[in-house]
C-alpha cells in the first residue's frame, strides 16, 4: 500500500514576513469566467492590493501580485451553450470584463493568468505528471452528488432538500442552495485521505498558515473528520472544455487542480518557480477554503512542492443583509460603484468597513456616510483648512516653535510653560505611534483596523485645530504668530503621515494630499516616515518649504448628482501612473 512521508519533502525555509530584501507573490483567486464581477470578486482584489502596495511602500523587497480568470469547466461549458457562443469566445469576453475591472478599481497587478492560456497548460500537464509519478493518482469508479456551479462533489452532510426551477423537489447545496445531480463516472482518484498526518504536522509547525484564526481552526476540524479521496478527472465525454489528462485523452483534468495550478504556473513552472516558490500569499474568499487550505497544500506535497506560505482568508459581502444572487437582482456592480463614489470611494469603504473574520452588509446609505464622514469631511475638510490663504497665506510648511510646544516626557507633565495642552500631548503620542500600528495591522491581515486608527487620529487632530482656533490669532503679535506657526506645523504633519500611510488604500487621493504638501516622490516611503521631527529637537526637510499647488477639494462629497456624473467620467480612464 502506497504512504506518504509523515514529514514534509524537505523543512520548510520560512523568511521573517518583513524581511529585507526578500521575494513575495501575492495572489487573488483567479475568477470564473462565467458571469461579470461583482464586489466579493474586487474584495479579494483591493485586499490584495493594498497589502502589495503596503510592502512597496516599506521597500520590503520585490513583490508581485498575480490575478486571472479560471476558464474551463462544465460551467462555463454550459454557459457558453446556453448564450449561443463558443466557451474560447465567451472566456475571451468574460476575461475582458475582469481585467477592465481591476484595472478600473486600480488593482496594480503585475501578472493576469488565463487557464486557457499554453504556459498554464503545459504547467497543469507537468504537474500531473508529478502526481501520476508520485503515486498518489489511481483510477476508480466514483458516484456521488455533483453540483455545477460550485464544480465539486458534495458529501450528504452539505446538502438540504429544495426544489429545482419547475418546483419539483431535489437536492440542494446547504451552502449555496444550487441543485446537485447524482454522479457516476470513472475518474482518477487522488489519494487524499493519505495526508492527513503531513497536513497536521504542516499546520502545527506553521500556525499562522491559515489567517485569521477560526479558519485554521476550521481546517484543524476538517483533518479530524472524515477525508476520502478526491476525484481530480472527469470523463472527457461529459467536459470536453478542459484540459486532457496525460496519455488518457478519455479523461479531463478536474477544474479546481488544472485552476489551483496557476499560482505554479505564473511563476514559471516546472523550471523556474523556485525563485518565488513556497514565498506566497493566497488571498481567498472562506467559500473556497477547501479548496486551498485542504486540497491544494496535498496535491502540493504529493508533487513534492511545499505548500503555500500563507493563505489569508476573508468573508463575504451581504447586500441589505441578504446573501448576493442574480435570482434577487442584488449583485453589485463595481464599475457602477466606481461611477458613483469614484475610486478612492469604493476602495475605501470596502477596506475600511470588510472584517475578514465576518460577513459585512453592503448598502449605498452606509458608503455615502462613511466616505462623506471620513474621506471628505475629516481629512479633506483638515486640508483645506489648514492650507487655506487665510490662515497660510505664505503657502509655506510653517515654522514649530518648541517654546509654545515643548518635549515632554509624558502627558501628565504636559502643564510646562508652552501653549499646548494634555489633549495636545495625547495627539502627538498616537499620531507618533501611529506607523507601527499601521504596519503591524497590515501584517496581520487586519487593513480595517489600520483605517480605524488612521480615522481616529484624524479626528483628534481635527479636534486639535478646532481647539485652539488659529484663525482668531493675532499675526501683529509675534507670541501669537509664534503659536499660530506651531499650530498649522503639528497639523500638516498629522496629515503628512495620514497621506503617506493612506497610499495602499487610497492612492489618488494620497498623491493630491501630498502633493499639496510639497512631498516630493522620494519622501512617501514608509521605512523612511518621521513625525514632528522638531518636537524630538531634529531638523525637519518640510519646515519653511512652499507647499505645492493648489488641488482644490480633496475629496467631494458624495451625493450630487453632477459629482456622480463627473465620477462616471473620470472612471473611465484611470491614472495609470499610480498603479
Amino acid at each position: 500500500m502506497w504512504r506518504p512521508p509523515r514529514r514534509l519533502p524537505r523543512p520548510l525555509r520560512r523568511a521573517a514576513a518583513g524581511g529585507p530584501g526578500r521575494r513575495l507573490l501575492l495572489s487573488t483567486p483567479i475568477f470564473y469566467a462565467n458571469g461579470p464581477p461583482h464586489i466579493g470578486h474586487l474584495y479579494s482584489a483591493l485586499l490584495a492590493d493594498a497589502l502589495l502596495r503596503h510592502r512597496r511602500l516599506r521597500a520590503a523587497g520585490p513583490a508581485r501580485l498575480c490575478t486571472g480568470t479560471d476558464e474551463h469547466g462544465l460551467k462555463i461549458q454550459q454557459a457558453a451553450a446556453a448564450a449561443g457562443t463558443s466557451p474560447a469566445e465567451l472566456c475571451e469576453r468574460v476575461s475582458g470584463l475582469f481585467r477592465q475591472a481591476l484595472t478600473q478599481a486600480g488593482v496594480a497587478y503585475t501578472d493576469f493568468t488565463r487557464t486557457s492560456e499554453p504556459r498554464h497548460r503545459r504547467a497543469v500537464s507537468h504537474f500531473w505528471g508529478a502526481l501520476r509519478d508520485g503515486g498518489v493518482l489511481y483510477k476508480g469508479s466514483y458516484e456521488g452528488w455533483y453540483c455545477t456551479p460550485e464544480e465539486s462533489f458534495l458529501p450528504e452532510s452539505q446538502l438540504a432538500e429544495g426544489t429545482d426551477a419547475q418546483g419539483r423537489p431535489c437536492k440542494v447545496s446547504l451552502e449555496t442552495g444550487h441543485e446537485v445531480h447524482w454522479t457516476k463516472e470513472e475518474n482518477y482518484m487522488f489519494r487524499l485521505s493519505a495526508f492527513r498526518d503531513p497536513l497536521q504536522n504542516w499546520l502545527r509547525d506553521n500556525p499562522r498558515a491559515i489567517f485569521p484564526d477560526p479558519f485554521y481552526q476550521c481546517v484543524l476540524r476538517w483533518l479530524d473528520e472524515d477525508l476520502p479521496d478526491l476525484s481530480v478527472s472527469r470523463e472527457r465525454n461529459r467536459l470536453q472544455w478542459g484540459i486532457p489528462v496525460p496519455s488518457d485523452p478519455t479523461q479531463t483534468i478536474y477544474v479546481w487542480v488544472d485552476a489551483l495550478v496557476n499560482y505554479l504556473s505564473v511563476v514559471g513552472y516546472p523550471e523556474s518557480h523556485g525563485a518565488w516558490w513556497p514565498a506566497v500569499h493566497h488571498v481567498v474568499g472562506k467559500d473556497i477554503l477547501k479548496f486551498h487550505a485542504l486540497y491544494w497544500p496535498a496535491l502540493l506535497l504529493a508533487a513534492g512542492l511545499e505548500p503555500p506560505e500563507r493563505i489569508l482568508v476573508h468573508s463575504h459581502w451581504t447586500v441589505r443583509g441578504q446573501k448576493m444572487s442574480k435570482s434577487l437582482g442584488n449583485v453589485v456592480d463595481p464599475s457602477v460603484c466606481v461611477g458613483q463614489y469614484g475610486v478612492d470611494g469604493f476602495r475605501y469603504f470596502l477596506l475600511r468597513q470588510g472584517v475578514p473574520e465576518r460577513d459585512c452588509d453592503y448598502y449605498d446609505e452606509k458608503v455615502v456616510k462613511l466616505v462623506n464622514s471620513e474621506l471628505a469631511d475629516a481629512l479633506g475638510g483638515l486640508m483645506n483648512r489648514s492650507t487655506a490663504p487665510s490662515i497660510n497665506p505664505s503657502n509655506t510648511y510653517p515654522r514649530f516653535s518648541e517654546a509654545c510646544f515643548p518635549k515632554v516626557l509624558g502627558s501628565e507633565e504636559a502643564r510646562g510653560t508652552g501653549r499646548a495642552c494634555v489633549e495636545d500631548y495625547k495627539l502627538v503620542a498616537a499620531v507618533a505611534s501611529l506607523p507601527a500600528q499601521v504596519d503591524s495591522y497590515f501584517e496581520g491581515f487586519q487593513i480595517y483596523k489600520a483605517l480605524e486608527c488612521i480615522a481616529q487620529c484624524v479626528r483628534q487632530t481635527n479636534g486639535f485645530f478646532q481647539r485652539h482656533k488659529p484663525w482668531k490669532l493675532d499675526r501683529r503679535d509675534a507670541a501669537e504668530q509664534l503659536w499660530l506657526d506651531t499650530i498649522l506645523h503639528v497639523t500638516l504633519e498629522c496629515l503628512r503621515v495620514y497621506g503617506t500611510l493612506l497610499q495602499p488604500v487610497v492612492p489618488h487621493t494620497a498623491d493630491k494630499l501630498l502633493s499639496r504638501l510639497a512631498v516630493g516622490p522620494g519622501e512617501r516611503d514608509l521605512s523612511g516616515l518621521t513625525f514632528l521631527a522638531r518636537y524630538d529637537g531634529k531638523p525637519c526637510p518640510f519646515e519653511g518649504r512652499q507647499l505645492g499647488p493648489d488641488t482644490g477639494i480633496l475629496f467631494h462629497r458624495l451625493g450630487k448628482l453632477e459629482t456622480m456624473k463627473k465620477r462616471k467620467q473620470e472612471a473611465q480612464v484611470p491614472d495609470k501612473q499610480l498603479l
